[in-house]
């Protein structure tokens, strides 16, 4: 009887634990996250495919672009990288940094940088150094989704002494 009891504790010690949310981890959900990130900026920087581009947003994100109007959701976001991929001399790279996660793991944010390439005046182009956070949500699925971004000019670099 006593041994039964014992057992029954055990098992319920268990059940009881292996329901309870784990213990999150920064430091590999932030490998994850920059792993993530890193190969959405591979595709963007291809330019090829669009889908799977804004597939990494959101269904409700926000992006806050210097001089663009804020846009808002997939059909905004998903018209914008088809003209900009459609644009001749369009180049994007970005290199994200630094993850900081909500203390549940849901949400997180980085700082990165943004090398945008645009058609300049004249026919030829211009690169712009941008500068820019991204927030970040784990959704139900367990992916990493981008809930917001934003970039401005990065300020312009003194010359070295």
């Amino acid at each position: 009887m006593q041994v039964s009891r014992y057992l029954s504790l055990i098992l319920l010690g268990m059940i009881l634990d292996s329901c309870s949310e784990r213990q999150f981890d920064s430091k590999t959900e932030g490998e994850k996250l920059l792993a993530r990130d890193a190969e959405w900026a591979d595709l963007a920087t291809a330019g090829k495919d669009i889908e799977k581009v804004v597939s990494y947003w959101s269904d409700d994100a926000v992006l806050i672009f210097p001089g663009q109007p804020v846009l808002e959701g997939k059909a905004a976001i998903r018209a914008y990288v088809a003209a900009s991929f459609d644009t001749p001399g369009f180049k994007i790279h970005w290199v994200s940094q630094k993850p900081v996660f909500s203390p549940d793991g849901k949400l997180a944010y980085m700082r990165g940088t943004d090398e945008l390439t645009l058609p300049g005046l004249n026919g030829g182009t211009m690169t712009l150094h941008l500068r820019g956070i991204s927030v970040w949500r784990l959704d139900p699925d367990k992916q990493w989704r981008c809930v917001l971004d934003i970039s401005n000019e990065a300020p312009p670099t003194s010359p070295s002494s």
